[in-house]
C-alpha cells in the first residue's frame, strides 16, 4: 500500500502556517490513496542528536564490527532511514530560519544522509524513486523574480541534498509573507486559500 511520510519542523505547534499546510496535504493525499497509509515524523518530539564521533565511525564500519556505543549512536539514524525508505511519498513543512533550514531539519539531515544507506561510496543515490513536497513558509517574500529570491538559500540546498541520496522528483511551495498575518495584513485563511489550492492539487 502506498505510503507518505509527513515530516513537521516547526515548533509554532497550532500557530504554525506549515504545519497547516502540511495537514492539508495529508488530508487530500488520503482522499486520493484510500488504501494509503501517513506516517507522522515530528522533528520537534524526535530525539536527534548532533553527529559526534561514534556515529562517524560506525557510518564508516561495517556493521559486523560496531561498537556497543557505535551501535547505540547509530541507532536513531537506522530508524529514520528505515522511515524514510519505507515512504513513496514524502510532504516536508519547515519554516525558514535565517533564509536557510532549521538546526532541528539540519540535524534529520545528517542522519539520514548516511554511506551505503541513502548513497553509496561512488556517490550513487539510494532512495531513488520518491515524490517530495517541500513546504517553505517564511517571514519574508522569497519568490522567484522578486528583489529577495537569491536569499533563499533553503530550497535550493533541500533540492541539492535530496537529490544528493537519489530524490530528484521535488517540488517547492513557497508560503512567503507570514509576517503579513502576523501583523494582521491578511486574515489566514486568505492567505492560505491559495496555497490550500495550490497544495490539494500536488496531493492528489
Amino acid at each position: 500500500m502506498p505510503t507518505l511520510l509527513k515530516i513537521d519542523v516547526s515548533p509554532r505547534g497550532d500557530y504554525s502556517i506549515s504545519r497547516k499546510l502540511t495537514a492539508i496535504f495529508a488530508e487530500h493525499w488520503k482522499q486520493a490513496h484510500s488504501a494509503g497509509v501517513v506516517v507522522e515524523r515530528d522533528l520537534t518530539k524526535t530525539s536527534l542528536p548532533f553527529v559526534d564521533l561514534p556515529w562517524i565511525a560506525g557510518a564508516y564500519t561495517a556493521p559486523e564490527h560496531h561498537t556497543p556505543e557505535q551501535k547505540a549512536a547509530l541507532k536513531v539514524s537506522d530508524d529514520l532511514i528505515a522511515e524514510l525508505l519505507s515512504a513513496d511519498e514524502i510532504v516536508l513543512g519547515t519554516p525558514m530560519y535565517n533564509f536557510a533550514v532549521p538546526a532541528l531539519l539540519k540535524a534529520w539531515i545528517d542522519h539520514i544522509v548516511r554511506i551505503n544507506k541513502t548513497f553509496t561510496a561512488s556517490y550513487e543515490g539510494l532512495a531513488k524513486g520518491k515524490k517530495v513536497t517541500l513546504i517553505v513558509a517564511s517571514g519574508g517574500v522569497y519568490t522567484p523574480g522578486s528583489h529577495m529570491e537569491s536569499y533563499n538559500a533553503e530550497t535550493g540546498y533541500l533540492k541539492q541534498i535530496l537529490g544528493f541520496i537519489g530524490i530528484t522528483d521535488v517540488t517547492v511551495v513557497l508560503a512567503g509573507g507570514t509576517n503579513d498575518v502576523v501583523q494582521g495584513k491578511i486574515t489566514l485563511e486568505d492567505f492560505l486559500a491559495p496555497l490550500e489550492a495550490e497544495v490539494a492539487a500536488l496531493a492528489g
